[in-house]
């Protein structure tokens, strides 16, 4: 046969091969899954569909590894706490970037050592609760962060991430290091990666940095693909395509079965706790690679997703819907919390997520967890609001809640008015607060599961009571939550367990054993046994709980030795009017007295008692002698027995009226005049804004002063036109409104005061809490000016979602499409952009302040 006709055969070979389902290019894989010809992850085992949904989790590396020594935790008893947590929360999918740099030498040796053996024992654990595991053995970086990095052994310290993808000498060295990672056998599971069937799949890489020749990208994936395959693997593989979207038609032509993403619509590193409604930033997963041809047949994947920065647990089901719509099959958070360090949340300041510190979010990834298993890929829902119900499935950024209704499941992330959907079917039950099956003041997480007719298994976690912003910057010497293990009354409207049932404890421990009354009776955390009157239990059934122990119980022990104290002072008030002040207190003796003592500068105190409303939460109410035009300072006290005082802010101990107290930390609010201006921005205060484009450099985004003594200017300058031709901001103002909501309805005109470096239209928009926005254009010009804006010429208009989303090819603006009329007191942002029609000739502006006035007619 000549060369010719040889080259022929191997062509028609080659084509006949493609045309083939992945499992007949490979044969069975021990994963059994593998990739039709349509990019759908199938299970070989009767060709359904296979959806996986779960978590990220870093304690064998870096510093969650370091963390844990640092605190004397032993490690694989963490991993065992943890990964019971994770069960408890029904995810079946696990992920991470493997530290490379931690278990490889320079020239890409493994080293089996420690962080390798760690890693090996939590992949032996998340089988037996029978949780799938996705690889990605390189990570491209150090092990310090949120520390300074450290030098390792490892290539990774010696070629960076763009390095590392286009250098030979790197090339080899990551050759080498995955043949010998896929090679190795767990010493746990007597298993290599490739035999083992709880493995699915396995991406080459975390975040490639692409550049150069695209070529040398798709040569790259080849290589790292050839050298996997070279080891027997036989499961899909993936590769990133969303780190580096302008090398996404490298990455497709690859010998890849599928393709990686990551979602951070709500950037990330805020250092603070984002306020308002975020939902329409998770309204859909836009992926601008339809286009590519070969990008057709490929699996998707998101290896992390997190609405960063947010602690209120509405926005994992949502960003789950549009995952499905958008057509992904795994989808695993980054980074859930190790239980033994989530009292801090240092291990990623900007995530969140740990089932006894975040008990409602974490509710919500389990719901989330089953609306990704259950709605059918690729189905739309319409836009916003409408797709905020979806299958059995409802999120509100209103209510601050995540829901899931079915005959047989009831799931909630906080109290919630919804009726199950038939309580008389149900089986299982999760939720945080009170519904109509079950009533309960205490903050943890709590479950409910049928063993049985007339038999259900409780569990309930300790209280979690936010102390502080857990999205500022962290310290391990400083707690974000505080655990308290309260005794609750509880109320369980069941059927099938009646008005009278025993309630016996089974975690190690609790001897606790009581009958309900009327329904209800007194719970402490732990794990009970609950049994309608008069049936007799000798032992229970525990097959409904699947890989879950009958007697399982995991809670941190309680935080002792300090009052915490959580309070955020409204910005204004109205005077003349009493108003309520708030504080959330962990830590105190029941027993202990709390007071709020407050001053309207006239230098008499007035001492209220606070009264506790429901757990935690103590109220007072300022009299209306003490709100008259001006400031009100105040403090609050907490007197335990024998006279121990802790003053806040500050959390000061020592008796505050004493002679010789010396702190004077105060909390302060405006007192507004009657009729007076309604401050919705001003850079003398108001310094926490979301910028676009970034403005980082020191001569584009800048905080001056001008004429006026005492006021800042927010001047921001682009030195070159942005990517979407616009520039401006975005600042929360919902907190400013709060306070005067009763005289909303008088303020009839905006006012801002600013200028530009050349005449330009610019947009002024106000942004409600149902996602809509409102706006008018205006003209700027050299001069400062205060310029009137009714509010009666908004007209509906889309805003910018910001913080943008990473990454960023995602959607630019959102306009709702729901009818609404403006309302100020939905009003929750502020938005001002120039550049929205003609481009000007300077995207330069500055800004003195924003502010709500009345019509002259409602002043006289």
């Amino acid at each position: 046969m000549t060369p010719l006709l040889k080259t022929a055969r191997h062509l028609v070979l080659l084509l006949i091969l493609l045309t083939l389902p992945y499992t007949s290019l490979f044969g069975q894989n021990k994963s059994g899954v593998y990739v039709d010809k349509q990019g759908v992850m199938r299970w070989q085992k009767g060709d359904k569909e296979a959806n996986f949904f779960g978590i990220n989790y870093t304690v064998p590396f870096a510093y969650g590894y370091r963390s844990h020594k640092a605190l004397g935790v032993d490690l694989e008893k963490a991993i065992d706490q943890d990964v019971y947590h994770f069960a408890r929360m029904g995810v079946n999918a696990f992920r991470v970037h493997v530290w490379d740099t931690e278990i490889s030498d320079s020239v890409g040796n493994l080293l089996e050592n420690e962080h390798l053996r760690l890693f090996d024992y939590l992949v032996a654990k998340l089988k037996e609760r029978n949780i799938k595991i996705f690889l990605t053995p390189i990570a491209f970086w150090g092990p310090g962060y949120p520390e300074p990095d450290m030098k390792t052994a490892g290539f990774s310290s010696i070629y960076n991430k763009q390095q590392a993808v286009t250098e030979e000498a790197a090339f080899v060295a990551q050759e080498r290091y995955l043949q010998q990672f896929f090679k190795h056998v767990n010493p746990y599971t007597k298993l290599s990666y490739q035999d083992d069937p709880d493995i699915i799949a396995a991406e080459i890489n975390n975040e490639p940095k692409h550049s150069g020749p695209k070529e040398r990208a798709t040569e790259y994936v080849n290589r790292m693909v050839q050298a996997v395959r070279g080891t027997g693997w036989t499961k899909p593989i993936f590769y990133n395509i969303s780190e580096s979207p302008t090398y996404a038609d490298a990455v497709a032509k690859a010998n890849i079965q599928g393709v990686t993403f990551q979602w951070y619509p709500t950037g990330l590193v805020a250092n603070r706790t984002l306020q308002g409604n975020y939902l329409p930033h998770v309204d859909q997963y836009r992926i601008p690679f339809d286009t590519i041809p070969q990008y057709a047949g490929k699996a998707r994947m998101v290896y992390e997703f997190d609405a960063g920065d947010i602690l209120d647990p509405y926005m994992y089901p949502a960003m789950a819907r549009s995952f499905r719509q958008a057509g992904f099959q795994w989808a695993t958070q980054f980074a859930y919390d190790p239980l033994a360090t989530a009292y801090g949340n240092t291990e990623y300041q900007t995530h969140y997520l740990n089932l006894a510190y975040t008990p409602d979010k974490a509710i919500s990834l389990m719901i989330a967890a089953e609306a990704f298993l259950r709605l059918p890929r690729l189905k739309s829902y319409g836009a916003y609001p409408a797709d905020t119900v979806f299958d059995v499935f409802r999120v509100s950024y209103k209510e601050k809640l995540s829901e899931m209704n079915t005959p047989e499941k009831f799931y909630y992330s906080g109290t919630t008015s919804t009726k199950p959907a038939n309580v008389n079917k149900l089986a299982k039950v999760a939720g945080v607060g009170s519904s109509a099956v079950v009533k309960y003041s205490g903050t943890g997480a709590y479950f409910l599961d049928k063993l049985e007719n007339g038999v259900w298994r409780l569990e309930v976690m300790p209280d979690a009571i936010h102390v502080s912003d857990p999205f500022a910057k962290a310290s391990p010497r400083k707690s974000v939550t505080s655990i308290q293990w309260q005794e609750h009354p509880m109320e369980i409207s069941l059927q099938d367990l009646g008005n009278s049932f025993a309630v016996e404890g089974l975690n190690e421990g609790n001897s606790y054993t009581s009958k309900a009354s009327s329904r209800s009776f007194n719970v402490r955390p732990g794990v009970y046994l609950l049994s309608k009157g008069g049936k007799s239990i000798k032992k229970a059934n525990a097959k409904a709980l699947g890989t879950i122990g009958l007697r399982e119980f995991v809670a941190p022990q309680p935080t002792t030795g300090k009052v915490y104290l959580r309070h955020t002072p409204l910005a204004e008030v109205s005077s003349g009017k009493p108003y309520t002040i708030q504080a959330t207190i962990a830590g105190a003796d029941a027993k202990a007295k709390v007071s709020l003592a407050a001053n309207n500068l006239s230098g008499v105190w007035n001492t209220v008692e606070m009264k506790q409303v429901r757990p935690y939460t103590y109220e007072a109410a300022v009299p209306a002698e003490l709100l008259t035009p001006g400031a009100l300072k105040y403090r609050i006290i907490v007197e335990e027995p024998d006279e121990d005082f802790t003053v806040f802010p500050g959390g000061h101990k020592g008796n505050p009226w004493a002679w010789d107290y010396v702190q004077t930390d105060m909390w302060q609010t405006y007192v507004a005049a009657a009729n007076g201006a309604l401050s919705l921005f001003n850079p003398s205060t108001d310094q926490n804004l979301f910028i676009y484009p970034n403005l980082w450099q020191g001569n584009e985004r800048q905080v001056i002063t001008g004429k006026k003594p005492g006021q800042l200017i927010l001047k921001l300058t682009s030195q070159e036109k942005p990517q979407e031709g616009v520039m401006g901001f975005q600042v929360y103002v919902g907190d400013k409104l709060a306070g005067r909501q009763t005289e909303l309805p008088t303020f009839d005109k905006l006012v801002i005061r600013a200028r530009a470096a050349a005449p330009v239209q610019a947009k002024l928009s106000l942004i409600t809490a149902a996602g809509s926005a409102f706006a008018a254009s205006i003209n700027l010009d050299s001069e400062f000016r205060e310029i009137e804006v009714p509010l009666s010429s908004l007209t509906p208009s889309a805003f910018i979602l910001l913080p943008r989303p990473y990454p960023g090819f995602h959607p630019f603006r959102f306009q709702s499409g729901a009818a609404a009329s403006f309302n100020l007191r939905q009003v929750e942002k502020l938005e001002l952009t120039i550049g929205e029609g003609a481009a000007p000739q300077t995207y330069s502006f500055e800004i003195e302040g924003v502010w709500l006035e009345q019509a002259e007619s409602q002043l006289d």
